[in-house]
């Protein structure tokens, strides 16, 4: 049976962490949902996720309108990854980059306390680095940024050994963040580099724990320092701004449901609040751009060359 929310129940969620909704990865039951929404007379119904959550919900808009079901259907969008296509922001990132930032710095302290101190982090980020890229631009700390969308490789002239090599010679220490999308060609014959998950993502072997290993047998004196704040920087209680833009995007959602409105999403769109078709936005994921200036202002301010 569905919960009823009253004002009680819900008071003082958005302080907390985590979700009072429960979440799951995939293997919906869209013909159940749609048949509960008939059941219980549900006519507005808001879905909350990312590619993913709202790929479930034009798939229950599209049934209900093949059934008769008179429901409008709402995304609002809420990745981690930031990887929604056309958005500008998913509520929940700014969070995640505060969050991951303080590893990043820790790892600063832990590389710069130790002899020829090699401090490596990894961060979520399944296909997009923007998590990494962000966070490193905002701690001000990080000397080499891996990220999915980038291919690198390690040995070489313009490989990363060689640049860390003269990091190292000329500051005794080094930090690189790593998203944890990031390499994945470089360990396609990890036993564990095969496969889907519910959602239907590539199962992702461990890049952390490969350039790990690859570091200690680059760098005999370094001393590593590995960090992987993994579900920490999603598991915690949002930021101001966070919940700020999570209001306007649940009141935006509403009003658009009341209006009428189904198989659309709520999000901002340069900078202005928009809705858009759900089927354009799951096409596919949105990807930190290698030519654009988030990158390109990243890589200027830390002095990273390219790795290929």
């Amino acid at each position: 049976k569905p919960t009823v929310l009253t004002k009680r129940s819900v008071d003082g969620i958005q302080l907390q962490g985590g979700t009072i909704l429960g979440t799951s990865r995939g293997g919906a039951n869209i013909k159940e949902i749609v048949k509960r929404v008939d059941m219980w007379g549900v006519d507005m119904l808001f879905v909350v996720g990312g590619n993913g959550g709202n790929a479930g919900a034009n798939a229950i808009q599209q049934m209900c309108e093949e059934n008769d079901v008179l429901c409008n259907v709402i995304g609002v969008p809420k990745s981690i990854d930031n990887d929604i296509l056309l958005i500008d922001k998913c509520f929940g990132f700014d969070t995640a980059v505060e969050e991951a930032q303080r590893a990043l710095l820790a790892a600063k302290v832990e590389a710069s306390s130790a002899r020829r101190g090699i401090g490596l982090v990894k961060l979520m980020g399944r296909q997009s680095g923007f998590i990494a890229v962000q966070a490193s631009m905002a701690s001000g700390v990080v000397d080499a940024v891996l990220i999915p969308e980038v291919n690198f490789q390690l040995k070489g002239d313009k490989g990363l050994f060689k640049y860390l090599q003269g990091v190292l010679e000329a500051k005794g220490h080094c930090v690189v963040c790593v998203a944890e999308g990031a390499g994945q060609d470089l360990l396609e014959n990890d036993s564990l580099h095969n496969g889907t998950d519910a959602s239907g993502n590539p199962i992702l072997a461990d890049i952390g724990t490969f350039l790990k290993k690859q570091l200690k047998g680059a760098f005999k004196e370094a001393d590593i320092k590995y960090i992987d704040p993994s579900y920490i920087i999603r598991s915690i209680p949002t930021t101001s701004n966070d919940r700020i833009y999570c209001k306007i995007l649940a009141h935006n959602a509403v009003h658009a449901a009341f209006a009428g409105y189904t198989g659309i999403t709520v999000g901002l769109v340069n900078t202005h609040y928009v809705y858009l078709p759900i089927p354009v936005i799951i096409q596919s994921a949105r990807r930190v751009d290698p030519r654009g200036k988030m990158w390109n202002r990243l890589r200027a301010s830390i002095g990273q060359p390219n790795f290929y």
